[in-house]
């Protein structure tokens, strides 16, 4: 997976990515759509295969890093020490004022701001009067607007004594102002206004960024005074300061279970000990309770020196993303950020970056450098890394790096999956299934470089041949010249990104533009993170945003190869260290990590081992080549646009024009209700890039009717995407993809990406799936019994996940997921294995974690040929082609799939049913609702879950709606009660998701503090309270702000043609053809009154309550009694309290409901 962690590939139980943060945020969204479970299957496919298609939002290297939390504003906060105010620097509301009436006069200079050339708002950079550095962008297509702050100090500027400081000042920073004083005064706004706020603290940069609807003028510039507050007078009180302390405690309970964070403390481990980066970032009570209370330090007034200290507004970086004009929004600016005092400190790491070794022999609390780490990890991993140090000797040095990014180039050759790549000799030794390569540690004074191998059974064995192998290629790397092609195809597949980057969401867009302002020079904020080739010349850096499809210059291209050349000369044996997970060295480890009580052994790597390496077997006799120039590179004339937009997005929309019906795709062939194919077509108009999706669709039965055909599916998945890989990399690389799935109504292809050599490309792809299908299935048992493996230890990833993912599983209610078997990777693999645990799916659509690990002993080689023999032999076809394709192009390209797959078509007596929901058992209002009471699966895991679902099974939009409605209503109060104000866990959510046409609202919490049966008490008093307290007091302005936020997230413009795809595959696979589904939902939040809002929440918690609790049970920590695993219930005793043996029978009544 080239330059991808495997790491994260493999945790499968978290959602933490290192660039785009993606927790399960403590305080989710305001849901603009509700996340639909049903017969279509693509949307979340099809996002994550044109994910780069918005690359505006993610950088295009990725970068690891840790993130340390992602709270949702206002959450925090009875105390610890005495009384202690503000020192005479901090703001009074008058000098805010004051300060921000002079701050309206600017600094004269501003700054060009290179952009993709389809990039159409308006930028404008500058500094202002109190050094705090600006970035505007003008969006008047917009209806949203987003602003971030990135604070240039992190967890390394932590005092010694107080360990996760920055981390805590993070969340107090939420807490309450001088100007707004309410701790949820923030969170409420933005509730209000359908918004939407997040935090993070890293090494060097602590982030703040949040969304709100920005059509208002004074309710955004309201926004930008309220945030503005906390960088100019935060209050910090006592009060807030000490329950806070709780809510940093179960933060950082819930990751004592991750492996990303286990390994991330041993990696810093290794660290020399006077580094800042060797510390513990995250915090808990121990560190800044106990450990301070016995020192004698005052916390809070802690709190109060490194605010002071280090927030400064010549620190600082803003961005805005929003649809006012510049001047407008330098107006707000001045009025929300001028008063932010300018202390003019120095950057944090002059005290350290430069004169501090990060590594240093026998100066960190584990070896370094020619030494071996075994983990012993939570899941099932199984992977070697080697880590080579990068240091920089100056600043200088550091911002050469960040412009050549020569890590990007070395690890498309390390990372590289095709013909002659390290993964390509590994696979056909039987020692790995995937393998990535990549730069992480990003400091301002080191990187680390790593390869990871993710090891089979028999490479677990061979770990030094795999790591001598890898030395081979680097060998390679430094004894013969890297071709030429190499370099300029890189550039031409970024430049492509470049070229055809369109507008991304505005939160995380003005996240990374904040991050990117403190890390390239002033302009590149939007091209440094996401080009190559910074420099034009030795002297001069790029000075506009023209794609380039060649180096400007032998001499750019010498820049570069010189970079690249100076990292891999760092890439030796010596200065290497390996870190190596597997359950094997289970009971036989010495050592336990302090914070996270992570089981390991260090040991020196033997001389003979480090000889071997040095003297490694030449490149070529392990047929070790550089990879071959990559033929799916679209051409110049292949990147023609068919049909141009007929306007750009650049523009504000009137309503009338917003709420216009998009036209949907037309029928171009239709061979009848029994005949082969019904296909679905749409020319792209709208967004003007040389891309195309097409979807293939079998509609048959019996592919997914056992738990042994689901494993066999699975199976054949695996083993076809690892066969295919080397072919179909290299169209990866150049933006193109495919996806096959198996489903339980039938097998489905999915294919994006530029139009030119797609339809070729789906051609090929096809045919070896489905006509060569014995090529892509294993060649031995050896081979089969690695896929197996595979499957066996993604299966056993569920029990590790957190119980709020149990509690979520087993309520049925799962974050973004069909209801397909999604097993095509280990994450997606594991994400369907929650969806196999549903309440209200009906049993054909879902088999238990236990059915598919008893299948997995039944399957065979011989049973999985057969298997696909019959997968495709017959069925109904349905396919969408939509993109920058003409009609004929379309019916050619479907009429090359259908001989290739060459299936009988069947009667429509043999079509699969669709999905529809479970109703959940209904209970009236003073009755108990049924409740599953599970004891939680990973007995090292001591936190408690609670997960409430109420179901509303009204099919019309005004149902549906209002189940929104009042979600949003409901989140902000929820949090506030159960996380800022009782303290119950870090972990409170709340939300709405969709089956079929069910409309389910839940709420969740999770806790090391209080036993489940606390939590679901406290939960059910919130829910009784709800009418008077929140739905009675409603103003119809309330609602009017509630509807607006809803009705602009549905009416904020397509950003890029996936979406689009999506939701029209979403109509057509499920059946329902209502292709203007948001505007008829708009229009019925229009008509959306008080008594409406009432008469909804009655029917559902009193009239007609279906109710579901789902409580999850340590087997340590705030615990009752160990559950029982049947109540009776399965065996027909009727009773509300059920345990995990009572799932299938609950499902069978609920069916038995259904079909009454």
């Amino acid at each position: 997976m080239g330059r991808l962690s495997l790491l994260l590939a493999l945790l499968v139980g978290e959602g933490l990515t290192f660039q785009a943060p993606t927790f399960l945020n403590a305080r989710p969204s305001i849901r603009s759509k509700v996340d639909l479970v049903d017969d279509s299957a693509a949307g979340h496919d099809l996002d994550q295969q044109l994910r780069r298609d918005d690359a505006v939002d993610v950088d295009s290297a990725t970068r690891r890093r840790l993130v340390l939390s992602l709270i949702a504003s206002s959450s925090l906060a009875p105390l610890v020490g005495n009384a202690v105010t503000l020192s005479s620097s901090s703001n009074t509301i008058a000098a805010a004022t004051a300060a921000a009436a002079a701050a309206t006069q600017y600094d004269d200079k501003t700054y060009t701001v290179i952009k993709p050339p389809l990039d159409k708002r308006e930028y404008l950079t500058y500094t202002m009067p109190n050094g705090l550095n600006v970035l505007l962008v003008s969006d008047p297509a917009s209806t949203t607007a987003a602003c971030a702050m990135n604070v240039h100090v992190g967890a390394t500027s932590d005092p010694a004594e107080v360990r996760g400081l920055a981390h805590f000042c993070e969340h107090m920073l939420f807490l309450g102002t001088e100007l707004y004083p309410d701790e949820d005064s923030f969170s409420k706004f933005l509730s209000a206004n359908g918004g939407t706020n997040n935090a993070f603290t890293d090494s060097e940069k602590t982030v703040y960024y949040y969304e709100v609807d920005g059509s208002i003028d004074k309710r955004f510039s309201e926004s930008l005074l309220r945030f503005g507050s906390f960088f100019s007078g935060p209050l910090f009180t006592e009060s807030a300061t000490g329950r806070e302390l709780n809510a940093i405690d179960s933060e950082n309970s819930k990751n004592l279970q991750n492996d990303i964070f286990r390994l991330y403390q041993l990696e810093k481990s290794r660290v020399n000990s006077d580094h800042p980066f060797s510390k513990f970032f995250t915090g808990n009570k121990q560190t800044l309770l106990e450990d301070t209370k016995r020192q004698g330090i005052n916390l809070r007034q802690e709190l109060v020196n490194f605010y002071e200290k280090y927030y400064s507004a010549n620190q600082m970086s803003l961005a805005v993303v929003a649809p006012q004009k510049i001047s407008e929004l330098k107006k707000y600016i001045a009025d929300g950020f001028g008063s932010i005092p300018n202390r003019n400190v120095v950057a944090p790491e002059n005290a350290w970056a430069y004169s501090v070794p990060p590594y240093k022999e026998g100066s960190s609390l584990i070896p370094a450098e020619k030494s071996i780490v075994e983990i012993v990890p939570i899941q099932d991993l199984r992977q070697v890394t080697v880590t080579w140090p990068v240091v920089f000797a100056s600043k200088e040095e550091r911002d050469e790096f960040r412009l050549n990014k020569p890590d990007n180039f070395v690890a498309s050759l390390l990372g590289h999956e095709g013909v002659g790549s390290i993964l390509s000799y590994l696979k056909g030794r039987g020692w790995a299934n995937s393998l990535g390569a990549d730069s992480n540690a990003n400091l301002s004074d080191m990187v680390t470089f790593e390869v990871t191998v993710e090891l089979t059974n028999k490479g677990l064995a061979k770990i030094d041949e795999i790591v001598s192998s890898i030395f081979s290629y680097i060998q390679m790397l430094k004894d013969s010249p890297i071709p030429d092609y190499v370099f300029d195809e890189n550039l031409q597949l970024d430049e492509l990104q470049w070229r055809y980057t369109t507008k991304g969401k505005s939160g995380p867009y003005a996240e990374s533009l904040a991050i990117s302002m403190q890390e390239y020079p002033t302009g590149l904020a939007v091209a440094g993170p996401r080009r190559l080739a910074l420099r034009e010349t030795r002297s001069s850096l790029i000075n506009d945003g023209k794609p380039r499809m060649s180096f400007a210059s032998n001499e750019q291209r010498d820049i570069i190869k010189d970079a690249s050349k100076n990292l891999i000369n760092k890439l030796t044996v010596d200065d290497s260290f390996l870190t190596v997970f597997s359950k094997s060295f289970e009971g036989k480890t010495k050592q336990k990590e302090k914070w996270y009580s992570t089981e390991y052994n260090v040991r020196p790597i033997s001389s003979s081992t480090l000889l071997s390496w040095r003297n490694c077997a030449s490149a070529a006799s392990l047929g070790l080549a550089y990879p071959r120039p990559n033929v799916f590179i679209p051409s110049e004339q292949g990147l023609r646009v068919k049909n141009q937009p007929r306007q750009g997005d650049e523009r504000a929309r009137s309503f009338q024009e917003k709420i216009k019906p998009i036209p949907p795709p037309s029928i171009i062939r239709d061979d009848g209700d029994e005949g082969r194919w019904t296909v679905y077509f749409k020319q792209d108009d709208r967004f003007g890039k040389p891309k195309a999706f097409l979807i293939f669709q079998l509609m048959t039965d019996e592919v997914y009717s056992s738990p042994l055909k689901a494993v066999l599916a699975t199976l054949y998945q695996q083993s076809a995407a690892d066969k295919l890989n080397e072919y179909t990399y290299d169209a990866n690389l150049a933006d193109m993809s495919y996806d096959l799935q198996v489903l339980p109504r039938g097998v489905r292809l999915t294919f994006g990406g530029y139009n030119e050599k797609l339809g070729d490309f789906a051609s090929y792809v096809s045919t070896k799936l489905a006509r060569d299908f014995e090529d892509v299935l294993p060649r031995d048992e050896d081979e089969f019994e690695r896929y197996k493996d595979n499957l066996q230890r993604a299966l056993s990833a569920f029990k590790v996940q957190q119980p709020y993912a149990h509690a979520i599983a087993y309520a049925s209610i799962v974050s973004i997921f069909d209801y397909a078997c999604r097993m095509r990777a280990l994450q997606d693999l594991t994400d369907t294995l929650i969806k196999n645990l549903q309440t209200q799916l009906p049993r054909n659509f879902k088999y238990t974690n236990e059915e598919l690990t008893g299948a997995v002993k039944e399957a065979t080689l011989a049973k999985l040929v057969e298997y696909v023999k019959t997968l495709w032999s017959s069925g109904k076809g349905e396919a969408l082609i939509q993109g920058n394709f003409d009609r004929s192009e379309a019916l050619d390209i479907v009429n090359t799939i259908d001989k290739t797959i060459s299936f009988e078509t069947s009667t429509r007596d043999r079509y699969p049913a669709r999905l529809r929901a479970l109703p959940l058992p209904a209970s009236k209002s003073d009755e108990s609702p049924t409740t599953l009471k599970i004891s939680e699966p990973n007995p090292a895991n001591d936190n408690a879950a609670s997960h409430i679902t109420l179901q509303s099974l009204g099919t019309s939009e005004k149902d549906h709606v209002l189940a929104e409605l009042l979600s949003s209503v409901i989140e902000e109060p929820f949090f506030d009660d159960l996380r800022t104000k009782q303290q119950l866990g870090y972990i409170v959510s709340s939300g709405v998701r969709a089956v079929d046409q069910s409309r389910t609202l839940s709420v969740i919490v999770q806790s090391n503090v209080a036993p489940a049966e606390k939590l679901t008490a406290s939960m059910v008093a919130f829910l009784d309270s709800v009418e008077e307290k929140l739905l009675k007091p409603l103003t119809a302005v309330d609602i009017e702000l509630f509807v607006k936020g809803l009705v602009d997230s549905r009416l904020e413009p397509d950003k890029q043609l996936a979406t689009e795809v999506t939701r029209n595959w979403s109509e057509i696979a499920s059946g329902r053809f209502q292709y203007d589904r948001l505007k008829a939902e708009v229009a019925a939040l229009l008509a959306i009154k008080k008594q409406d809002i009432l008469d909804f929440w009655a029917k559902i918690y009193k009239e007609e309550r279906r109710m579901l609790i789902s409580e999850v049970i340590p087997r340590k920590g705030p615990s009752s009694k160990e559950p029982a695993l049947s109540s009776g219930y399965e065996s027909g005793k009727p009773d509300t309290i059920l345990g995990i043996n009572d799932i299938k029978k609950l499902r069978i009544n609920g069916e038995r409901s259904l079909s009454a």
